[in-house]
């Protein structure tokens, strides 16, 4: 767990970047900073391993105060990833892999085990150890750097914008590779990035930093979404949040219809027959494993031979029901111009398709339910408030005897004057 209490970081001449932050890093989590450039996100974090010194308040790791340790011992506790992955260049992958336990003692042949350990943790392949950064692409080079964050098994990481530097698919393989580590190693991260979407895929929490480095919100990412705190959030959020927020609606229970799905061997005026009979305006069509191929217009289909030899539209990008979310429904009916999301089980094979519509209703259900399960969740919070305030009033009335409802009547085991007379 790391706390930020009231931290505060004002350099000499008055610029304030990081401004009373307070927030807890829950253990075993990913709290990720987010926020526009100069909110002090990068400060922040270095503050925790002591780049940066704090000028008021106090960082805590599971309850110590990161200045009651040295700072280069307080360094070699914490794993540190950074943007561009700052290997050693004049160091192979292991030996950068295995920097920090052998700062700290690790004899040569342990260290190196440990790296080839780590490496296969990470994705990469055995024959890359010997190898020198220049050799190796940039999403490789991020691998080796996460690596040798976890080289030391440390209780925290820190990261820096660590996939920044990559081009967009990478990224994506490498922010999925990370959730997947994360998942086995369940370290306490604080991450830091300036892309919303990036922090809303990987957080577990999000502080959410306005200029000036002041706490504007920390929140889950799906209530983050739901109730931004003020127009600063909703606006660095963005318009199409709601989308965004699709992504915690599981697609589990949408509907598919079987057809209009024909397989690529039926006979054009077959499949034509069947579309009219039907009233559909499109087909879907499958090869023999029942993958889907794509669209066709029964009206455009030929006379004679297999539909597959038609001419067809394509289908954009499937979903797999209950493994992916209703945003990725909602993107799959969209992006296809029918109008007809294509469901698929996890080997692709179509399961069914699934119109706009009828995704439409589904998050409508899902905005209700939600919105149900927030309104429990308030009048829970508020009861155990209510609770918790009581308490104290029901102890002090029992030390002292009194009523706790404040009544002037005498207590149970007291006889009153009149009846003693």
């Amino acid at each position: 767990m790391i706390s930020f209490e009231r931290v505060t970081k004002r350099y000499p001449d008055g610029t304030v970047a990081v401004n009373e932050l307070s927030f807890t890093a829950p253990d075993g989590a990913i709290t990720v900073l987010v926020g526009p450039s100069g909110c002090g996100k990068t400060t922040s974090l270095r503050m925790v391993n002591r780049l940066i010194e704090p000028t008021e308040g106090r960082i805590a790791i599971d309850g110590t105060d990161v200045r009651a340790r040295p700072a280069a011992e307080l360094r070699r506790s914490i794993g540190y990833v950074i943007q561009h992955a700052g290997l050693f260049p004049h160091r192979t992958i292991a030996d950068n892999i295995a920097t920090v336990p052998r700062l700290l003692g690790t004899d040569r042949r342990t260290a190196r085990a440990r790296a080839h350990e780590l490496m296969e943790l990470v994705g990469l392949d055995p024959s890359l150890a010997k190898r020198y950064p220049y050799q190796l692409s940039g999403g490789q080079q991020q691998r080796v750097g996460v690596a040798r964050a976890l080289a030391a098994d440390p209780p925290v990481l820190l990261m820096d914008e660590p996939f920044s530097a990559v081009d967009p698919i990478v990224r994506k393989g490498l922010q999925e590779e990370f959730l997947r580590i994360q998942g086995e190693v369940a370290k306490t991260i604080l991450f830091v990035t300036h892309d919303i979407d990036e922090a809303i895929k990987l957080g577990d929490k999000i502080a959410v930093l306005r200029e000036g480095g002041i706490l504007a919100q920390f929140d889950s990412p799906e209530r983050l979404l739901a109730e931004p705190a003020d127009e600063f959030v909703e606006q660095f959020l963005g318009r199409d949040r709601g989308i965004r927020r699709l992504t915690f609606y599981t697609s589990t229970g949408l509907s598919l219809q079987e057809g209009p799905v024909v397989a690529s061997d039926t006979p054009a005026p077959s499949a034509r027959d069947a579309a009219l009979s039907a009233g559909t305006p499109w087909l879907l069509i499958v090869d023999a494993d029942r993958r889907p191929l794509g669209w066709a217009d029964p009206a455009g289909l030929p006379d004679q031979g297999p539909v597959g030899n038609a001419r067809l539209t394509g289908f954009g990008h499937a979903f797999v029901p209950g493994a992916d979310s209703l945003r990725a429904a909602l993107d799959a009916a969209v992006l296809s111009p029918t109008g007809w999301a294509v469901g698929t089980d996890a080997e692709g094979r179509v399961l069914g398709v699934i119109s706009q519509e009828a995704i439409g209703s589904a998050i409508r259900a899902a905005h209700a339910q939600a919105s149900t399960e927030r309104e429990r969740a308030a009048e829970k919070a508020a009861a155990a408030d209510e609770s918790a305030k009581g308490e104290p009033a029901a102890e002090a009335a029992a030390g002292t005897g009194a009523d706790p409802a404040g009544s002037d009547a005498p207590p149970s085991d007291e006889v009153p004057l009149e009846q003693a007379r």
